[in-house]
């Protein structure tokens, strides 16, 4: 088999593991409300069918980064994959509100370890020149996967019932796991030790999921109140003691270093925004065209879809641009673009037309494709080689934080 069929093969297979993972943060969004009401209980208690997903994607993430630079890429991507593949399987047959929540806990886990090592996975597997093209295709596949969310899970809704939004991933899961053993070859950071960082491990999935769960929570609590900055407070120490950890230990989780390089920190500040910004654009949306304006779920993923295509059509120019151009000037519009598409957003109301919803969904679309690959290819290009694992790591849980 040819070099060119065999690379051919192993994106595939990265692909179906990334898209699987990251379509489910936001392919479920427009079944909650049939999920309310087969299940009851309230918005904020049916929520955590999402949330339980987002918080533990976010807490495990740069720990999955950094097993997966130790002990094999490969390894951990199949492991993660099976896992995810399984969850969505059982999922699907959940009998109860809370053990739904609870696979997809594990669903978040198994998202957390997948999409981290897709970016090493492919920039090994392909020569430096193309890496731009490359980061290029992985941006358009990531906004394609979460503003697609709505849209399939709107069809799935309608013509099949919500659980087969979690049966979908069952084939897509097993071909990835498939092609994966047969054409993606082995590789891991080298300058990286065989140890485990526990404090390191500890600090950071301490810090990450009191922050987080305060983001969550402080809807019911208020910003001010007792709970709110007890966990925003224990979030900040457990950060502190990870870089301490960090600082002293022998083979840190986190090279510091890392943290000394601009254009690393602004990428990685800036995927916090879009992660805001798409989750914020998907499941606010979603919520007002079924509600406000009388939308089935259908009709309703349908029109959200237009950020898919907004952002397919930029993110395959901005690529392969930005390798060339820089990434400042794409990454700068497009983040322009998103802040004026949600600002517009807000202004809609029950009888705005649909023309006026579909054009500020593209412009978001657009703006998000502009910022996301030329945003993960500055991230990867200016962090030395085999670091690009920890680094995929940070800008994805600054991603999934901001969501």
């Amino acid at each position: 088999m040819s070099i060119r069929m065999r690379r051919a093969f192993s994106f595939t297979a990265i692909v179906l593991g990334f898209f699987m993972a990251l379509l489910d943060t936001t392919i479920i969004n427009i079944a909650l409300p049939e999920m309310t009401r087969q299940f009851g209980g309230s918005v904020s208690q049916i929520s955590w069918v999402m949330n339980g997903y987002n918080l533990a994607f976010a807490v495990f993430i740069l720990t999955a980064s950094r097993l997966a630079d130790q002990f094999g890429r490969k390894k951990i991507f199949i492991t993660g994959v099976v896992l995810f593949t399984v969850t969505s399987l059982l999922a699907g047959f959940a009998t109860s509100l809370g053990m739904l929540i609870g696979l997809r806990v594990l669903q978040g886990l198994a998202g957390a370890i997948i999409v981290p090592v897709t970016i090493p996975l492919t920039t090994t597997t392909f020569p430096k020149e193309m890496h731009g093209l490359i980061i290029g295709i992985w941006g358009a596949v990531s906004g394609v996967a979460a503003a697609s969310g709505p849209a399939l899970g709107g069809i799935i809704t309608q013509n099949l019932n919500w659980q087969w939004i979690f049966f979908v991933n069952v084939p897509l899961g097993v071909l990835s796991v498939v092609l994966t053993c047969l054409f993606i070859q082995e590789s891991r950071d080298e300058t990286a030790g065989r140890s485990i960082d526990y404090g390191g491990t500890l600090g950071i999935t301490g810090a990450m999921f009191f922050i987080t769960y305060a983001l969550i929570k402080v809807q019911d609590y208020g910003w001010s109140s007792r709970v709110t900055l007890l966990l925003l407070t224990a979030g900040v120490l457990f950060l502190v003691f990870f870089f301490l950890t960090q600082s002293k230990g022998k083979e840190p989780m986190l090279p510091l270093s890392l943290l000394r390089i601009p254009p690393f920190n602004g990428a990685t500040l800036t995927m916090l925004f879009v992660g805001a910004g798409l989750m914020n654009i998907s499941l606010l949306t979603s919520f007002f065209l079924t509600r406000m304006m009388g939308m089935t779920e259908l009709r309703a993923g349908l029109v959200l879809s237009m950020l898919a295509v907004g952002s397919i059509v930029s993110s395959a120019l901005s690529g392969p641009l930005s390798n060339k151009y820089g990434s400042q000037l794409f990454g700068a519009v497009g983040m322009i673009m998103m802040a004026g598409a949600m600002y517009s957003l807000s202004g809609l109301h029950a009888d705005s037309t649909l023309p006026e919803v579909l054009i500020r969904l593209v412009v978001a679309g657009v703006g998000t494709g502009f910022t996301m690959a030329p945003v993960m290819s500055s991230a990867v290009r200016n962090v030395p080689e085999e670091k690009v694992g920890i680094s995929s790591g940070i800008t994805n849980m600054a991603k999934s934080l901001g969501g």
